[in-house]
């Protein structure tokens, strides 16, 4: 089955952040490599853009919140329980006698 998001075919997850928030994922996230200049633009333009649409981020957080929704099976399914510690029971043990 297909995905679109107005007219665009959402192929990746990738695809799905990018047109629902309308700007690419390397805005925000930056890219490997990028230099000191290359970071402040990318930080100004992305500062500019929140400054015009506010509403942004909170479109950004629920996006982000459904995708964990969907994917926490998958995150969580090779975890195991961990041990319990002994339990505490607030009394020290007596201290030996030197003969």
């Amino acid at each position: 089955m297909k995905s679109f998001i107005g007219h665009h075919e959402v192929a990746t997850d990738t695809d799905y952040f990018e047109l629902s928030l309308g700007t690419p994922l390397e805005l925000w996230l930056g890219e490997e490599g990028e230099s000191p200049e290359e970071r402040a633009a990318r930080l100004d333009a992305a500062r500019d853009i929140l400054a015009d649409d506010p509403e942004l981020i909170d479109r950004a957080t629920r996006i982000a919140a459904e995708a964990i929704e969907a994917h926490v099976p998958a995150l969580f399914h090779n975890v195991s329980r961990l041990p319990r510690p002994a339990r505490s029971t607030g009394r020290t043990a007596p201290k030996a006698v030197a003969a």
